[in-house]
């Protein structure tokens, strides 16, 4: 990577909470693209906690992001109790509904945790057979394949309650709920359904593993 500290103690302009002092010789700078896997979240975790203040930020003039080394060093080190902890832990998120989504992964990733997005119950199988997650979060309505289904399916591949489940779902009745207990899954999140509810479920359940 060139080294570009010269160019930024002349040019730098940071995010408006971002803290920290400008660049010296030596410091290595690393983009957008480079910060987010460094952190092991998406980039737009990285955006929201730049802009919100809680990661140092430097831009080009051309307006692209670089982020020092020792500043995420230090963001790691000082998330010991939170994010640094929470970041062992890996969810799974099944849904057919790429908004949401985002919406819980970037959430989830800005308190530490790892999270893998499925749009389908057979990407959420793929999923599970690469990585075991610590906890899927799985719709019940998903075209094709239900999240009933794909729980039958999980339950069958890996055991009962071998992977924590929270099932949800928009469109729902009280006999839709109770299915859901009987077949294993841990907690539900129905009609009127919040996302924030389901993220906050998701911290509560992890929280005791």
């Amino acid at each position: 990577m060139v080294d570009c500290a010269g160019l930024y103690m002349a040019t730098e302009r940071r995010t408006s909470r971002g803290g920290g002092t400008s660049g010296g010789e030596g410091t290595e700078w690393l983009t957008l693209g480079q910060a987010a896997s460094y952190l092991g979240v998406a980039q737009s975790t990285v955006r929201k906690w730049s802009d919100g203040g809680r990661l140092s930020a430097f831009y080009t003039p051309g307006g692209h992001r670089r982020f020092r080394r020792s500043d995420l060093d230090a963001f790691l080190a000082g998330s010991s109790g939170g994010a640094a902890a929470a970041a062992r832990l890996l969810v799974l998120i099944v849904d057919d509904d790429e908004r949401l989504r985002e919406f819980v992964r970037v959430n989830l990733e800005m308190d530490g945790y790892l999270v893998r997005e499925a749009g389908s119950a057979e990407e959420g199988l793929a999923a599970l057979e690469e990585e075991p997650p610590d906890l899927v979060l799985l719709d019940v309505m998903m075209p094709q394949v239900d999240g009933f289904e794909m729980l039958r399916r999980m339950q069958e591949r890996h055991g009962l309650g071998s992977v924590p489940v929270i099932m949800f779902s928009g469109k729902v009745d009280e006999e839709t709920s109770n299915r859901a207990e009987r077949e294993g899954a841990q907690a539900f999140i129905g009609k009127p359904f919040d996302p924030q509810a389901l993220i906050e479920s998701t911290k509560q359940l992890l929280s005791r593993r």
